[in-house]
């Protein structure tokens, strides 16, 4: 008759040094904790000195440059860019999609995929910016 193996009775190294793992763990913890706590810090600073700037002539140099002849343009170039880009990923989608096209279409890879979006995102956050800041200059100077 054969014998059946048996079980070794040690625990196995992976169980062993498992309190290295949740050590590990527990230290990226405080090091995000710490790293918060930094990141509070500077934007603390950064009020500190946005306080400094608002008191001191930088900001009458910041208002000169929010005259519309230099306002408008830039927010026009700007609906410009985020119009075309929409635009552009719309017909890349739109021909991605055709059924004429399928025999020749890769999948995409997940970076394409990523920056497509990325790309969305932010035309589309580009627009609601420049809505935002249309009607707070509209509400603040009862221009357009």
């Amino acid at each position: 008759m054969s014998e059946l193996p048996t079980m070794p009775t040690d625990p196995s190294p992976a169980s062993r040094f498992q309190w290295i793992n949740w050590s590990g763990l527990f230290l990226a913890f405080l090091q995000s904790v710490c790293s918060a706590f930094v990141a509070f810090h500077g934007m603390r600073l950064l009020v500190g000195i946005g306080a400094v700037v608002l008191a001191s002539s930088a900001f009458h140099f910041a208002e000169r440059l929010h005259v519309n002849t230099i306002r408008v343009p830039m927010m026009l170039l700007a609906l410009a860019g985020a119009l075309l880009n929409l635009a552009v990923l719309w017909q890349v989608r739109r021909l991605r999609h055709r059924s004429a096209s399928a025999w020749r279409q890769q999948p995409l890879t997940p970076s394409q995929s990523r920056s497509e979006s990325l790309q969305l995102v932010l035309s589309l956050l580009t627009l609601f910016l420049l809505m935002t800041e249309s009607a707070a200059h509209y509400k603040l100077f009862h221009t357009p």
